[in-house]
């Protein structure tokens, strides 16, 4: 998300892929498709390694994709590249405003405290297949002289339950100093889905927006969600900091809920920046066409030269053919995945 207050394979034989782990021709863009039963999952080695896909096979797509993926699907990796809108999920280094501030290959960001692009090398560069079977992708990839980390990404389908993927993120520090960052996993959808966070009290959230824009929100039964948006408003854009009272947030999109499952921290552990939880929405008249970004954060954390840290979050799919409605979608949550919330405190 740009800060609010700043304003398949290449053309490869199916029968060269591992057994259930097919590959699908894309625009000159791999990918590697992981299934279990009705779930499936598609990652590409290209752009840092980033989901493209995820969802129930016979339903739409809840990851929300950009048109570059088909229209440039080579971006150049360099310190001076801009951000292209691919979308999809993809790892982040936080804090944001400490993107540009800790590295010597772009001067210029450096000296304006640029909170924006995002790292170039972890965004654009084409990753290395570590390991790859039917239900499990392994990729590392590249030195980055902007955050000084080098990512591996893992993708595995858990054996105890076909309908969750199990996303692991590891950060190595590359440098011969520390290095202070936190894994920032970042989940586009599109601003259609309805969101839920668990949140116990009012005071656990902050909203950072576009002026005329500020996406209105309520928290009943303990549960956090945005509210439709007002007829007057042409837009919405903006972002939401929470500190949740529990490890998940869901989304229901497309006749499906979405479980993102993370370790639940204290607020102490999270940079004073962020929010375990953020979610950034972006949309106009058409809200199907519009962005939400689901957004997780783990510790902020001080790395030893070659010191590594990691973090992961489990993501579950099932149908959902209930009514529209926040409460019989809450109710779901709470009797078909048992994640209930107690009251908020006001």
């Amino acid at each position: 998300m740009r800060s609010v207050s700043a304003s398949v394979c290449l053309l490869l034989m199916t029968a060269l892929c591992p057994q259930g782990a097919t590959a699908q021709q894309s625009t000159e863009m791999e990918r590697v498709r992981l299934q279990s039963g009705d779930v499936v999952l598609d990652v590409t080695p290209a752009l840092g390694g980033r989901v493209l896909r995820f969802g129930l096979a016979d339903r739409p797509n809840l990851i929300k994709v950009g048109d570059p993926v088909a229209s440039q699907p080579a971006p150049v990796v360099s310190p001076d590249a801009d951000d292209i809108g691919y979308l999809g999920h993809d790892v982040w280094l936080g804090p944001q405003s400490g993107w540009w501030s800790d590295q010597y290959v772009n001067p210029a960001r450096r000296a304006s405290k640029a909170v924006w692009p995002p790292d170039p090398y972890l965004a654009f560069a084409e990753t290395r297949v570590v390991a790859r079977s039917p239900e499990r992708l392994v990729l590392e990839g590249i030195d980055s002289p902007v955050t000084g980390v080098r990512l591996l990404k893992a993708f595995a389908f858990d054996p105890t339950d076909p309908s969750t993927v199990i996303v692991t993120a590891t950060a190595r520090n590359i440098r011969d100093r520390p290095v202070a960052r936190d894994l920032w996993f970042n989940t586009r959808t599109s601003a259609a889905t309805r969101v839920y966070v668990p949140v116990a009290d009012v005071r656990d959230v902050r909203v950072e927006a576009a002026e005329g824009a500020t996406p209105a929100w309520t928290i009943e039964g303990g549960v956090f969600s945005f509210l439709p948006m007002p007829q007057e408003m042409e837009m919405r854009r903006g972002k939401v900091f929470l500190q949740p009272s529990a490890g998940w947030m869901a989304g229901f999109a497309q006749g499906q809920v979405f479980v993102i499952r993370f370790d639940h921290l204290p607020r102490a552990a999270i940079h004073p920046e962020h929010g375990q939880v953020e979610l950034y929405l972006d949309h106009a008249a058409d809200v199907q066409a519009g962005l939400l970004e689901m957004e997780v954060h783990a510790p902020f954390r001080t790395l030893a030269p070659g010191e590594a840290m990691q973090a992961r979050e489990r993501w579950t799919v099932l149908p959902y053919e209930g009514p529209e409605t926040r409460d019989a979608q809450v109710a779901f949550l709470c009797s078909r995945l048992q994640l209930c919330a107690g009251p908020a405190v006001r």
